[in-house]
């Protein structure tokens, strides 16, 4: 099923990696009050993660959507890592290049699995910790790069002998309504869009389709799958926070090239009287092959900021500028070129 036919209140959904504890200890309260504040602005798509602080965000998450009908809301998250019941020193976990990302989550022990045995696993365990009866969408965490070195590609094959077979199955018995991969990088995409024996309906890219990096993905990705009807969930639109005020890019402190091109983005924005954020969002979605956005907030009152910029009005002026300055790759698509 194409991931933006089940949305059920527009196309901005909520990442729930901050509840996970990403970079700071946020107390459940206020893990709970940024829910509530998605909930009440709106938002019926939420995606999570066992990843995501050793399983304390789906636990929070499904806390703060018990109060909720299933029915009403869109619930995605991802397979590839089993918890286990066993402790460990969280200092010393290997996140690849994402480093102590989830130093404040749980320290319950994590291990990858992309087994077919491990995917359904997965799945069983995130709807205990989240105490709801079914998944929506699930998405194959993290089979790249980043996280695996040089031995991403025998995950992937193994993905592609186990999660891809099982999750197929579990889409085609209705059990799920659709799967993907969840990645920050565009070639592990590319090789399951190039796969014949499995199809996926949609997939999670991370990071590689907004202002400040999109290249990659718009010369092949993008349109291959527009070509293929897959529909992409584009995740970290703000690039890790530092579109939108924070200080990360790629999950560390952004190198001086990505600051000063920030600077001129935030100072056309200035300019235009355009809320960066919503400039970041509507690029994010302009893409046909667009489907959703989910930014991560980690504070209430940063989810209302997301849905007014989701709306605002930005100028045809502006984009021309943007692309004008080379801000923006000449070819993107950009919401005027929908008009």
């Amino acid at each position: 099923m194409k991931i933006r036919d089940a949305l059920l209140n527009g196309p901005l959904g909520f990442g729930a990696a901050p509840l996970g504890n990403m970079f700071r200890d946020i107390p459940d309260e206020e893990a709970s009050a940024t829910v509530d504040a998605a909930w009440d602005n709106g938002t019926r798509y939420f995606d999570t993660a066992p990843f995501y602080g050793a399983g304390l965000s789906e636990i929070r998450l499904g806390k703060a959507l018990s109060r909720r009908k299933r029915n009403e809301y869109i619930l995605s998250t991802k397979v590839g890592r089993l918890i286990l019941d066993d402790m460990e020193d969280v200092s010393t976990r290997d996140h690849g290049e994402k480093g102590d990302i989830f130093k404040y989550g749980r320290p319950n022990r994590m291990i990858y699995d992309y087994t077919a045995d491990g995917v359904k696993k997965s799945i069983d365990d995130s709807i205990k910790r989240m105490n709801v009866d079914h998944i929506d969408f699930v998405w194959v965490h993290d089979i790249a790069r980043d996280f695996h070195g040089d031995d991403w590609l025998s995950m992937f094959e193994t993905a592609r002998k186990g999660a891809f077979v099982a999750l197929s199955q579990l889409r085609d018995q209705g059990v799920i309504k659709g799967w993907g991969l969840g990645v920050n990088k565009v070639l592990p995409v590319e090789l399951l869009f190039d796969l014949t024996e499995v199809k996926p309906d949609a997939t999670l890219l991370a990071d590689r389709y907004t202002l400040l990096d999109h290249e990659q993905a718009l010369h092949r990705l993008m349109p291959e799958a527009q070509a293929k009807g897959i529909d992409i969930v584009i995740g970290g639109p703000y690039s890790s926070g530092v579109l939108a005020g924070g200080a990360h890019f790629e999950y560390a402190p952004p190198p001086s090239e990505i600051l000063a091109k920030v600077e001129r983005i935030r100072a056309l924005c200035t300019r235009h009287r355009v809320p960066i954020k919503a400039a970041a969002l509507q690029f994010s979605l302009a893409h046909p092959a667009s489907a959703a956005v989910i930014p991560g907030a980690s504070k209430p009152e940063r989810i209302k900021e997301d849905h007014e910029a989701l709306e605002a009005n930005v100028s045809g002026e502006f984009w021309r500028d943007i692309r004008a300055q080379g801000l923006v790759a000449p070819n993107a698509p950009l919401p005027i070129d929908k008009k």
